[in-house]
């Protein structure tokens, strides 16, 4: 890339559209970014040799790794809304800050990357070796023809584009042999004696591969590059794909040349015209421009004619010049570190969507089981679970006196009684069980089937509720009837307790404390909130009741037990509520605190620029 003693300016060399230079950089007095280079390595162009940081360089290189650390604890739930633009400006930043920033905070002597990059067919990789002075990537006519990236550099660097601070993740090789070729996804580094000391040049893939993972990569080298050549072709200069990657150097004001290729001789001057024009209208118009003409004058997978000469010349300038290499860095370095002013708070604004999808669906959660609760609770006191089997069991074992007689009688004569009530107290107890369980089953399911309601209103909440379904659902009813056998036991042991019955009979009575826990139920689900028509003949609950225990003692055990009843059914209740806030937690949404941490950051990064 070395450049011969006497050349024509870059202005010069092609018609007046060969640039006008780069664009000067902004000048921020106070801006971090790499230092200005050193005195060069073995006394030619090469990279500054590194020198300590100030405690200011340090400190600077703190907020960034806190920025880091925020970013990359991030998490968006898949699907929902906001997780796909999430997850990209999540991906984008964390990159740069990875793949750019940090290294060249960390390393001042960072060789200085130039990405070639562009249209498919644009002839990116021919250009490249022509810049290089010999085959060090290949070209051909297969589309895309760049499946891996290709870094040529001088072999004193190669060791540094092999250590893991330079794209840390991905995988490379080291070329041997003649333009060996890689495999997707890997990084080729080709050393080369022809490049100069701490610049690399980079084949990239293309910007509109039909591959969509491409499009990936070549953003993601874009990203780590201190200088973009842009390759475009008169057939494909006009392409959306091309302008959003323009846009995107012009916006974080990239350091960047942009070369047409393949213009025909045949209304040249209107082609270059008409994306001048648009270079202008996108607010790219300070950038370098360089052309290549529509030829077939290819030897060796290179340009063997001059065509690529001011592009050479102009990065030799670059290249040879250590104040113009540090000036081309830095304008690139301040304009990343700029664009994070927008960048971060925006991916912050993607984590306040997700939490607020977040909380709308976990307010679904929380309201449909209330209401569930509700239901139960006013079920349980205005006497409609008392109908049905459960009714007509209780007029059955009342109107029959047998539950009296058990009061009144002794010894053997209260067994036979006892035995004799056994089958309809028996058909009471499963009647109340049976009454119970299907209450809490069904306004559990009325909560259940309102929760996916609510979620499917929400992008990606109907595949969420899904995964809810066979998680515990299917055993909901059989841990209810446990639950109410189990407040049956209680409510006995709440009868037979000490103190309990009246002293008066105490002495003398003995009951069947299953028939009488049965009565207790019975009134405890609202018994006397029924119409006479409802009650039929027989005794009531509290007639019973009153003639064995006293008021004090029956109020007692009545509050108790109703306490220990909704505390089971709320028991129930959240088991059920947690299947659909446990998917929520696993979905793996964001918390209010990363949105505010992220805008502290940011804020934090302002205050040490």
């Amino acid at each position: 890339m070395s450049r011969p003693p006497a050349v024509p300016d870059v202005a010069d060399a092609d018609d007046g559209f060969g640039g006008a230079g780069p664009e000067p950089g902004s000048a921020l007095a106070a801006s971090p970014g790499p230092p200005a280079a050193g005195p060069a390595r073995d006394g030619g162009p090469g990279r500054a040799k590194h020198r300590g940081r100030g405690t200011g360089d340090t400190r600077f290189e703190a907020v960034l790794e806190n920025l880091r650390t925020r970013i990359r604890g991030l998490e968006f739930a898949e699907d929902l809304p906001g997780a796909a633009e999430g997850a990209s400006a999540r991906a984008d930043v964390l990159h740069q800050l990875e793949d750019f920033v940090l290294p060249r905070v960390r390393r001042p002597d960072t060789p200085l990357l130039i990405a070639v990059a562009g249209s498919t067919g644009a002839g990116k990789s021919t250009l490249v070796n022509s810049l290089v002075g010999e085959q060090v990537t290949t070209t051909g006519v297969r589309r895309p023809t760049t499946n891996s990236p290709v870094l040529a550099c001088h072999p004193d660097d190669v060791d540094w584009f092999s250590e893991a601070s330079f794209l840390p993740t991905l995988p490379r090789v080291r070329q041997q042999g003649l333009a060996m070729p890689g495999k997707d996804g890997m990084l080729v580094l080709a050393a080369s004696e022809s490049m100069p000391k701490g610049v690399a040049l980079l084949d990239t893939p293309d910007v509109d591969s039909a591959v969509a993972a491409h499009h990936e990569f070549a953003a993601k080298f874009l990203d780590a590059a201190d200088l973009w050549v842009f390759v475009t072709t008169s057939r494909r200069y006009a392409d959306a794909r091309v302008w959003e990657f323009l846009q995107v150097a012009r916006d974080r004001d990239t350091s960047m040349a942009v070369v047409l290729s393949r213009v025909p001789a045949r209304g040249r001057q209107q082609l270059l015209d008409h994306f001048g024009a648009m270079l202008e209208a996108n607010g790219l118009g300070g950038a370098s421009r360089f052309t290549i003409p529509e030829t077939d004058q290819i030897e060796g997978e290179r340009f063997t004619s001059n065509v690529a000469d001011p592009i050479r010349f102009y990065l030799a300038d670059v290249a040879g010049d250590l104040s113009e290499r540090a000036r081309v860095s830095r304008r690139t370095f301040i304009g990343v570190i700029d664009s994070f002013r927008n960048r971060v708070p925006e991916l912050a604004r993607q984590v306040e969507v997700q939490v607020e999808v977040g909380q709308g669906l976990e307010a679904s959660v929380r309201s449909a089981y209330g209401e569930a609760a509700d239901e139960i609770s006013e079920a349980l006191e205005d006497g409609s679970l008392l109908r049905g089997n459960l009714l007509a069991r209780w007029q059955d074992i009342a109107a029959s006196g047998e539950l009296m007689r058990t009061l009144r009688l002794r010894g053997k004569r209260k067994a036979k009684a006892a035995e004799a009530a056994a089958p309809r107290v028996e058909a009471l107890q499963e009647a109340v069980r049976g009454a119970l369980e299907a209450l809490v089953v069904a306004a559990a399911q009325r909560a259940s089937d309102r929760v996916a309601e609510s979620w499917a209103q929400v992008p990606g909440g109907a595949r969420l509720a899904e995964a809810c379904e066979g998680e515990g659902a299917d055993g909901f009813p059989a841990r209810v009837r446990t639950a109410v056998a189990e407040w049956q036991d209680t409510v006995a042991s709440m009868i037979t307790a000490d103190g309990a019955t009246k002293r008066s009979v105490a002495k003398f009575v003995t009951f069947d404390k299953e028939a009488f826990t049965l009565v207790l139920i019975v009134e405890l689900l609202g018994y006397p909130r029924l119409d006479e028509a409802r009650r039929g003949s027989g005794p009531s609950p509290q007639r019973l009741l009153k003639g064995l225990f006293g008021a004090e003692s029956l109020r007692s055990i009545g509050v108790a037990a109703r306490d220990d009843l909704r505390g089971r059914i709320g028991g129930l209740l959240s088991t059920e509520k947690a299947r659909f806030t446990d998917a929520l937690s696993a979905a793996g949404l964001p918390g209010e605190d990363d949105a505010v941490q992220l805008y502290q950051a940011t804020y934090n990064l302002e205050i040490a620029r």
